[in-house]
């Protein structure tokens, strides 16, 4: 067995591909390409992936895009390794995937728009009503899935959800370096907060911090 995964430092789809593969116990080299060096157009990164995204797994002379569906294959092609990704009976699978559902198809677009303003707006090009509407959009989203967790975790077991969900929490913080307003600790209702806070207990949660978060 031989896994690459293709990464980018703070990618969020990466980085819940990184957070699988380690609550697998799954061994993997990982390969960091640079955004601002064009690394994901280079022709030998788009031989793995024409979409020029990240992330990619390459198992040998099988590789893949797509980080949910990275997440599902490692889960299927190697059952007997670590913890399942989507443990339970076939409703709380079906729980698991519809909360990552949740979370790519209401969340993230809430997210977006702040993360747009944040990163790729000039302070003066920024705009004060998109960023408190789009921060209101996200704080209801936050309280939607604390209202719905019926335990520790997003979908009962610590599972996929939880590391589809977690990068995307944490971007919070991380836009607050720009929009320094924000007050992102302040929109995590108290049941995101602990969860939050679980996730980041996790044994092997240090090893997956994107490395320029560290450094910065």
């Amino acid at each position: 067995m031989a896994l690459t995964l293709y990464y980018g430092s703070g990618s969020p789809y990466a980085w819940r591909v990184q957070l699988a593969l380690e609550h697998k116990a799954l061994p993997y080299e990982l390969k960091v390409l640079s955004f601002s060096a064009g690394d994901t157009r280079k022709p030998e990164f788009l031989a793995l992936n024409p979409r020029h995204q990240v992330p990619v797994l390459v198992d040998g002379d099988f590789k893949l895009y797509e980080s949910n569906a990275i997440v599902e294959y490692i889960d299927e092609a190697y059952p007997g390794r670590g913890a399942p990704l989507f443990p339970g009976d076939a409703k709380t699978r079906a729980v698991i995937r519809r909360v990552i559902l949740e979370v790519d198809n209401y969340y993230s677009p809430a997210s977006d728009k702040l993360i747009e303003q944040a990163w790729w707006k000039k302070p003066e090009e920024r705009d004060a009503k998109v960023i408190a509407e789009s921060r209101k959009e996200v704080v209801g989203e936050l309280g939607n899935f604390g209202s719905a967790m019926g335990g520790d975790y997003l979908a009962g077991p610590l599972s996929a959800a939880d590391f589809a969900f977690y990068p995307m929490v944490a971007f919070l913080r991380r836009a607050q370096i720009k929009l320094t307003d924000l007050d992102a600790d302040a929109m995590l209702p108290p049941a995101i907060a602990a969860w939050k806070a679980r996730i980041e207990a996790l044994p092997f949660f240090d090893k997956t911090i994107p490395p320029h978060w560290k450094a910065s």
